[in-house]
Parts: structure tokens; C-alpha cells; sequence
């Protein structure tokens, strides 16, 4: 009766936004009881995160673009759910936001927040520490609620602790949207003094997915990172996007139109706190995650030009299993609440039904959730050479098949007469893209004739366009998704069973290169900046870049840079964006990167390739624009830089301005 009660009144007293002024109701009675005990507060600010997503929502039904929304990903579902690629295709836009319509839902999250704040001083049954541990996670769930906003929609209205009051007329809601400098800095700095008092980490697993004070400071880094990036810092790209995008009410431009290097400095500085955050017994928080190698493990080349490749991880790449460290991450094979990689990240219904959509059409799957080819080509050869310039040892060739199965990596079968575009590729290739003749486990289903399948998508096949049993059931690049699939994974036979995944909303991985794009940036300057109360002072430090950029290298069995890639600012930049395409292929940074380096319209224009699914197996591996009415359909406008806000706010609300475009 009690979580009824609390429920109950969550529901009512969460019914408002500030926007919304039509809505209004007086729930009085209903607040002024959850303001008479601690745990009723408490249940009442975990209640406010209701309203905020399953982060790996992300595909179907997605609380954002995502990946669909970007030249990583295409598919031929329904766009109604799959609504990232509804987005691109321009169906969604200021009368019709479909999932993305969550301006109303996050500042119920704002108000529900604002009112803990405003009323919290009515509780009495509880101590300082239990006050200020409420406080902080409070200030953290309003705080992610307006990063949700000013991600997906650009600027916002702050409110700081102000409730705004029911029933008042127009002109009391009537207020305009803050600049984006000033959203940033007031989110930032709630996460930071929301940082003092959060927990280095949760008590127990029951608590998993809560955040820390490591989420905190590394959304505060992720945050800066792109503050301080071509787009929102003044450069070319904010000229062209933004130099028109003025507040009608003062005529300031919502986005600098002018460079400040220093802000590589903070954004810097603002990672490199969370690289060496410790707990209170010194230990280092976080590590990129690893699996030792053992004999099954192959051996590393000795054909790179990186001297310290051969050495032991983390100061080369030996000693450790370079597919199990990427796979087991995202596949649910390692537990994900003691991964030290992860330094937020929840359990994701979302991600794990979603895997039926890359599914071969013969287990049960909908085997549609497609890759692009110019991700296919993004990825390596085994020793980090890029296509075009493949070794003897590891040749790349578009002729031809593989003669004989083998143990590609540990745990990893790559058949006989796989085409040899699909050979000797990096590890995190196979642990992240199904092609055809790939091996799929499907091993916990006791039916022998639904697991330890060869699938293929040519059309004649069982799992190819003329054959599947429903007309968007394939994969029309020819190319799946395997990143979140487990080998026990099925969707068909006796006893098959999925494993849970888990969602990373931000791992180490990114904060490492988010350092060493952010000093890379800072070309020949220095700048002393505050960190803590501490003076540090940053500047294009190539150890640093080489040391941090080469662990991630590293962990995927691949060579860091060299002493002349270390030489070249352009050099190390393109290897920055090339590896973070990669290395967080569908955890729904592309979409944001591209647009915060300026790189949005060119990206996204490139013709989407793949495969020729619609032949059969003679003439199926040559590259081709798919054929779908989609592809010549993908609209790429500068408006959709940001999502528009709902057209029933600009209605209601004068002094708001519209996103620039919509």
C-alpha cells in the first residue's frame, strides 16, 4: 500500500511542465505529503527519472536520432518505429516529433527537481549526510535533464530553482530561450557541485545504473568537448549554421560566432580529472576493460612502424585478447557492474530486444538493421593498415574467397569461401558487423537445426530478399548489426534465450580521446586553467595524445601513432575521427560528433553503398547503391543540425525563437 501511495502521488505531482500552462492542476495535498518523511522525498526524486529514457533506446522508437540518423546505419523498417531513419527521410519535424517529442517530458523532470529544492527544508526526519546525498542527486537529474535538452534541441530556458507557478497569464511563461554559452555553463556547473557529494560508486548491484560522481565529471567532459568544437566555438561551421541565429528579444546570436582556443584547454582539463579519478582509497576508478590472452589468443604482427606495439598492454598491445576486450563489453558476456570501463552505463531492455532486428530471418530474427558500406571500409586490417594500403602479411583483396575455416581470433570461426573483403580484419570489425557466409552461434537453443548456422544474403538465399518471410526482412546492404549479440543469443528454437545487455552512456574509452582531441587542438598555446582549485596548465602535449589515443589502439590489438603521425595536426585529427567512428559505432555518438566538427553535411551526403542484394551469389559481392527509394530520399538540410522545438510551444510562447531552418 505504501509503494501504491507513493506512486500514486509521483503520478499526480508530475503531471506539469512549466510550458504546458493549460495542464495546471492543484496537487497541494498530494505534495505536502511527500515533503512529511525522507523516504517519500527520496521515492519522489527517483520517480522524477521516469521520465527520463532507457539510454539504448536508441534505435526503435529512439528518444533521439541515433545512429539511423547517420551514415552508420540503414534499414527498411518502418519508419513509424524506426524513427532515426523517419528523421533523415523528413518525416518528423515541428507538428510531427513522433518519440523525439520530449521537450514537454524533461522539464517535468526540471519542475519535479525544482520542487524538492523549494520544499526540502519541510523534511525532518533526516541527517546532513542524508540531506546532501539528495541534494547532489537531485542537482544531477535536473542538470541530465537539461543536457537531454540542449543535445537534442540546442538551447534552452533555464529556470534555475524557480517552480513556476500555476495559472498565472501569458505573459508571466512568456520568457526566451537562454544562449547556448550560458546553458552550458549552468549545466556544467550543476554537475559539478553535484560531483562533491555522489558516491565514487554504487553500494551494491541492486544499485547498478545509478549515477556517480564519475558520471557527473564525465558528462561535464563530454559536454565541454563540444562546447569547445568547430560548430558551437565560433568556427567556420558556426558562422555558417549560426551566423543568422539571433534572440529576437536582444539580438545576441545563440551561438558564438567568435574562437576561443582555451576552451580546448577546459575541455582538456575536463577529462583528464576523469582519466585520474580515484576513490577515497587511491585506487584509479576507471581502466579500459581487457581479457587476458591465452593460447588461442593469435599472435600480434611484428610488420607495424609503432615501436611499442609488441610491448605488454597497457604500454603495448601484448598480453591481452583484443576481440574478447571489445566484444564481451557489449555482448553481455562481462558483468557489467564491477566493468571499470563503464563509468555509466545501465542494464537496456531497448538494446537487447533490439538485437532481433539484426537476427538472421531463419532464427527468428527481422535481419534488416543494416551497416553501411563505408563503415565496412572504415575499419583495418589486423595490423592497423588501412584498406588501401594492406600489407603482404595481411592483404586486403576484393577478389576472391577464403580457402579454408579458421580461428579468425579466440572464439571467433571465419569460415571457408568468405569473401576476402571480409579477411584478416581488425578485431573489432568481427565483433561488430554480420556479412555473408558469417558464422552466427545462436547457442542456447537445444534445436540443432536452429544454431551453429552459416548465414547468407544473396537473394536466393534462405535469409535473402526473395526468400524471407516478411519484404523488409533483409539486410539490403548486406551488412547486420552484431555488436550487442551474445553467442548463446537466439531468437527461434527450443530453450533460446537472449543474454541482457547493458548500455554504455558513457565509458573511458571516450573520455581518452576526447583528451587527446582536445589537446591536439590547442596547437602551439598553452593555457593555465582551474581544475579543483588547482592550477594546471595544458598545451599540445604529444606524449599525452601518444599515450592515451595508443590505449585504446592498443586494447583493440591495433598500433598507436607514430612519431610523424605525432608531427601533423591534421594527421592526428582524421585518426581521432576515424577512431571514435569505430570505436563507439552505434552508441549514438556519431550523430552528435559529426555535427560538432562542422563535418554534418559532407558526412551525410555520401551515398549510402553496400552489397547487391538483389542478385544472387555470382554477382552479389560488388558495391551498389541498394535499392531502395530511401536512399535517393535521405534528406541532409542544416536545419536538422537540432531537433525543432514543438510548434505548440512557439504558439504559446512569443518570445521563443524556432531552431534555425524549421
Amino acid at each position: 500500500m505504501k509503494h501504491t501511495f507513493i506512486l500514486v502521488i509521483l503520478a499526480l505531482a508530475s503531471s506539469c511542465d512549466y510550458l504546458s500552462i493549460n495542464d495546471y492542476i492543484d496537487n497541494d495535498l498530494a505534495i505536502d505529503t511527500i515533503f512529511t518523511q525522507k523516504r517519500y522525498i527520496e521515492a519522489y526524486m527517483w520517480g522524477a527519472t521516469t521520465y527520463l529514457p532507457d539510454e539504448g533506446a536508441i534505435f526503435s522508437n529512439p528518444y533521439t536520432p541515433g545512429p539511423m540518423a547517420t551514415d552508420e546505419a540503414f534499414c527498411e523498417f518502418n519508419s513509424g518505429e524506426f524513427q532515426g531513419m523517419g528523421f533523415v527521410l523528413g518525416e518528423r519535424n515541428e507538428t510531427s516529433l513522433g518519440s523525439f517529442d520530449k521537450w514537454h517530458t524533461w522539464y517535468q523532470v526540471i519542475r519535479q527537481c525544482n520542487t524538492i529544492f523549494n520544499r526540502m527544508d519541510e523534511v525532518r526526519d533526516w541527517t546532513i549526510s542524508e540531506r546532501q546525498r539528495i541534494v547532489a542527486y537531485t542537482r544531477f537529474i535536473r542538470a541530465y535533464a537539461y543536457y537531454l535538452l540542449l543535445m537534442n534541441y540546442g538551447p534552452v530556458v533555464l529556470l534555475g530553482d524557480e517552480v513556476v507557478e500555476n495559472n498565472e497569464n501569458i505573459a508571466y511563461y512568456d520568457r526566451p530561450r537562454d544562449l547556448y554559452d550560458d546553458c552550458v555553463e549552468y549545466i556544467c556547473s550543476e554537475f559539478e557541485e553535484a560531483s562533491r557529494d555522489m558516491p565514487y560508486s554504487v553500494a551494491s548491484v541492486v544499485e547498478f545504473g545509478q549515477p556517480t560522481k564519475g558520471a557527473a565529471l564525465a558528462l561535464t567532459a563530454r559536454l565541454r568537448l563540444q562546447h569547445a568544437s568547430n560548430l558551437y566555438n565560433g568556427g567556420n561551421a558556426a558562422r555558417m549554421y549560426f551566423g543568422n541565429w539571433i534572440r529576437k528579444t536582444d539580438g545576441k546570436h545563440y551561438i558564438q560566432q567568435t574562437y576561443d582556443r582555451r576552451r580546448w584547454a577546459v575541455a582538456a582539463a575536463a577529462a583528464i580529472r576523469v582519466i585520474n579519478l580515484k576513490d577515497d582509497a587511491g585506487t584509479n576508478l576507471y581502466e579500459l576493460h581487457t581479457v587476458l590472452k591465452d593460447n588461442k589468443t593469435p599472435p600480434l604482427s611484428e610488420n607495424t612502424s609503432d615501436p611499442d606495439y609488441l610491448n605488454l598492454y597497457p604500454l603495448g598491445a601484448d598480453g591481452i585478447d583484443p576481440y574478447h576486450s571489445y566484444a564481451d563489453m557489449f555482448n553481455g558476456e562481462a558483468v557489467a557492474s564491477v566493468n571499470k570501463e563503464f563509468i555509466w552505463a545501465r542494464t537496456s531492455s531497448s538494446i537487447t530486444n533490439f538485437t532481433r532486428y539484426t537476427f538472421p530471418n531463419a532464427n527468428g530474427g527481422y535481419n534488416g538493421a543494416c551497416v553501411t558500406q563505408k563503415i565496412i571500409d572504415a575499419y583495418e586490417m589486423a595490423d592497423g593498415r588501412s584498406i588501401d594500403a594492406s600489407s603482404e602479411e595481411y592483404p586486403y583483396s576484393e577478389a576472391g574467397f577464403t580457402t579454408t575455416a579458421r580461428e579468425m581470433y579466440n572464439g571467433y570461426r571465419l569460415n571457408a569461401g568468405v569473401y576476402n573483403m571480409y579477411n584478416n580484419r581488425e578485431a573489432r570489425f568481427y565483433a561488430s558487423i554480420g556479412f555473408s557466409e558469417c558464422f552466427w552461434e545462436m547457442a542456447s537453443t537445444t534445436d540443432v537445426a536452429q544454431k551453429n548456422l552459416t548465414i547468407t544474403y544473396y537473394s536466393d538465399a534462405p535469409n535473402g530478399k526473395e526468400l524471407v518471410s516478411n519484404s523488409s526482412y533483409y539486410p539490403i546492404t548486406g551488412y547486420v548489426m552484431r555488436k550487442y549479440n551474445h553467442p548463446n543469443d537466439a531468437w527461434a528454437g527450443e530453450a533460446a534465450r537472449r543474454i541482457a545487455k547493458t548500455y554504455p552512456i558513457i565509458r573511458l574509452a571516450e573520455i581518452m580521446l576526447s583528451y587527446v582531441e582536445a589537446l591536439n587542438e590547442l596547437g602551439s598555446e598553452a593555457f593555465t586553467v582551474d581544475v579543483d582549485g588547482e592550477q594546471q596548465t595544458f598545451s599540445r602535449d604529444i606524449e599525452q595524445i601518444r599515450k592515451y589515443y595508443n590505449q585504446v589502439r592498443y586494447r583493440a590489438g591495433l598500433p598507436g601513432l607514430t612519431d610523424f603521425d605525432l608531427g601533423d595536426y591534421n594527421i592526428v585529427l582524421s585518426k581521432i575521427k576515424r577512431e571514435r567512428m569505430i570505436e563507439f559505432l552505434f552508441e549514438n555518438r556519431r550523430y552528435f560528433d559529426v555535427r560538432r566538427w562542422g563535418d554534418y553535411e559532407l558526412s551525410e551526403s555520401a551515398t549510402v553503398m553496400g552489397m547487391n542484394t538483389a542478385s544472387p551469389k555470382d554477382a552479389y559481392y560488388q558495391r551498389v547503391v541498394p535499392g531502395s527509394s530511401r536512399i535517393s530520399r535521405r534528406v541532409v538540410d542544416r536545419k536538422m543540425i537540432f531537433l525543432p522545438l514543438p510548434k505548440t510551444e512557439l504558439k504559446r510562447l512569443p518570445a521563443f525563437d524556432q531552431n534555425p531552418g524549421w
